[in-house]
């Protein structure tokens, strides 16, 4: 099958499920990071992914991760830590920091959240559809994670952590937060062992899309707080 390529100005998103299987999931090229061609792309369960070196490179793979945010799990040593209330958290208190901490602490050589992807999705939350959780310890910010919400549907992009356990954290805090707002379902993209052990699970694509396609239009406002939980 033939990778279809976006037009710059008017990128129009072929059905997810055309995506390759080699690799897994790569749908599409070029385009661009426009909020709309952004919110387009959520919307039909697709999201980009690259580096510097490659031109725009959407997904959709044939094997998502999800998690129920009222089922994640939380280990007890993780329980205990969090117990202890020794930092704090916020929500949307600094987006900016979050992203840019996520892309200093990715481990590949040219991390693919590049100054166009902060500054992209910098944007989206300025509009209201991109949102971070924060963790702090003495007012220094040791963990987080940024995502886009889509109706019920909370899209994680990233997650990063300078302390051990300090994205366990966020994770865990988010996923209270966002079921308390009424959304369902957390889009953590790609199966990592990582994250099975936290209650995620993994979704057929047809599945995935079925269910997108039932929570996308909710309408949730993702409330922004700097109240420490």
């Amino acid at each position: 099958m033939q990778l279809a390529v976006l037009d710059s100005n008017n990128p129009e998103f072929p059905d997810p499920n055309t995506a390759l299987d080699d690799p897994d999931g790569l749908l599409a090229v070029g385009g661009n990071l426009q909020p709309e061609t952004l919110l387009s792309a959520y919307y039909q369960g697709i999201f980009p992914w690259y580096n510097d070196r490659d031109p725009i490179l959407w997904w959709s793979p044939k094997t998502r991760c999800v998690i129920k945010p009222e089922e994640l799990h939380i280990a007890k040593s993780l329980k205990k830590l969090i117990s202890r209330q020794s930092y704090s958290v916020t929500f949307n208190h600094s987006f900016q920091s979050v992203i840019k901490a996520c892309s200093r602490c990715d481990t590949d050589e040219d991390t693919w959240i590049n100054q166009e992807m902060i500054d992209a999705y910098s944007e989206l939350h300025r509009l209201g559809k991109a949102h971070s959780v924060e963790v702090w310890r003495d007012q220094q910010l040791i963990g987080g994670a940024y995502g886009i919400s889509v109706g019920a549907v909370f899209c994680g992009e990233s997650m990063f952590s300078t302390e051990s356990n300090a994205s366990k954290v966020a994770l865990v805090h988010l996923s209270k937060y966002i079921a308390g707002l009424g959304f369902k379902l957390i889009d953590c993209q790609f199966v990592t062992n990582h994250l099975l052990t936290m209650g995620a699970r993994s979704l057929e694509r047809h599945k995935f899309l079925k269910i997108l396609n039932s929570l996308r239009n909710n309408n949730i406002d993702f409330i922004p707080t700097d109240k420490s939980l």
